[in-house]
């Protein structure tokens, strides 16, 4: 496997843990943790934004370099 492949996997996975992330804080959380799981909620949904974007930039960036 390629170091290419690998961080495009990588990428994916994080992606969809911060996906686990934001739902579990605003959904599957109990409720005495209400307001730190409320702020990895947050986080969850700004990573599940981000990570995407860097993948597409990443990607690019290697098909230029043609490895």
């Amino acid at each position: 496997m390629s170091l290419k492949t690998f961080h495009i996997i990588f990428i994916t996975v994080t992606t969809l843990l911060c996906v686990f992330l934001a739902v579990w804080g605003f959904k599957l959380a109990p409720a005495y943790l209400y307001d730190s799981a409320k702020k990895v909620g947050y986080l969850g949904v700004i990573g599940s934004l981000l990570m995407p974007i860097y993948g597409v930039y990443f990607y690019q960036k290697v098909k230029k370099l043609s490895l």
